[in-house]
């Protein structure tokens, strides 16, 4: 028997379920976590100073998955400059 790991002598790693390669689930969930934190910091008075946090993580969400749709619509399309690997 040796010590060295099962990986090092070429063994491939078991595959993602494709449950985990999916974005969408994640974007959703953050979203809605971001939805109701601003929708509370707008409805209970004692969470006012949480108002431009909560925008501002709704704002950040949203740049980002746009980024992402550009970039998944560029690699489908074929664009020589977009990233690989967008499903």
């Amino acid at each position: 028997m040796s010590d060295e790991p099962a990986l090092a002598k070429g063994a491939e790693p078991p595959a993602l379920p494709k449950i985990l390669l999916e974005p969408w689930p994640v974007i959703i969930v953050i979203a809605t976590g971001w939805l109701v934190a601003a929708i509370l910091a707008f409805t209970v008075t004692g969470l006012h100073e949480w108002r431009p946090i909560t925008v501002a993580g709704l704002d950040v969400g949203a740049l980002g998955t746009s980024i992402f749709l550009l970039q998944r619509r560029a690699v489908r399309r074929g664009s020589r400059g977009a990233q690989s690997g967008l499903s």
